[in-house]
């Protein structure tokens, strides 16, 4: 799992929330936080969800979707005055026994760099802290060997879908 830091700073804490964590990165001059408590713009959320090639979603569809997830997560580029989404995932299910996994997606200028990884172990060291038993993960078939690198276990045609179990 990459190492998660809880950042110290009252500011950080303050600007992303109680849940928030500071994300490693290559990149010393960048600050990089994952948050579940930073309310996502749609606006932004939409650009980011472009910029990896997804086609638009209603926004009202969209908001709803994001109430009536079990957890959503925000990767940002920290900027005093103007933080950045440039990464975000969301969970739908119970919350308890079972959860998948959707939408994730991290902003091509940032791909390559372990990031994906880093808010995959964000979501799932949530999971494990909710005691959630079984998570599936549905993802296109472009990304499935991303996933499957990483340890999940994937569907018998392994094009669309991933499975982790709590161990």
């Amino acid at each position: 799992m990459t190492a998660l830091v809880a950042p110290f700073d009252s500011d950080l804490q303050q600007a992303y929330g109680p849940s928030a964590c500071l994300c490693p990165c290559r990149n010393e001059t960048l600050t990089l936080v994952l948050s579940q408590d930073r309310t996502i713009d749609l606006y932004e959320l939409e650009r980011l969800l472009e910029s990896v090639g997804w086609s638009r979603r209603p926004l009202r569809r969209v908001r709803r979707a994001l109430e009536h997830s079990v957890m959503v997560v925000g990767l940002w580029r920290h900027d005093p005055r103007m933080p950045r989404l440039i990464g975000f995932a969301r969970c739908t299910g119970d919350g308890v026994i079972e959860a998948t996994i959707w939408d994730v997606a991290i902003h091509p200028s940032y791909q390559g760099a372990g990031l994906g990884r880093a808010l995959m172990d964000y979501v799932l060291a949530e999971l494990r802290r909710r005691e959630v038993e079984r998570v599936s993960l549905f993802a296109d078939p472009g990304v499935v060997d991303f996933y499957a690198r990483q340890g999940w276990d994937l569907e018998p045609l392994q094009r669309r879908c991933a499975f982790w179990y709590a161990t």
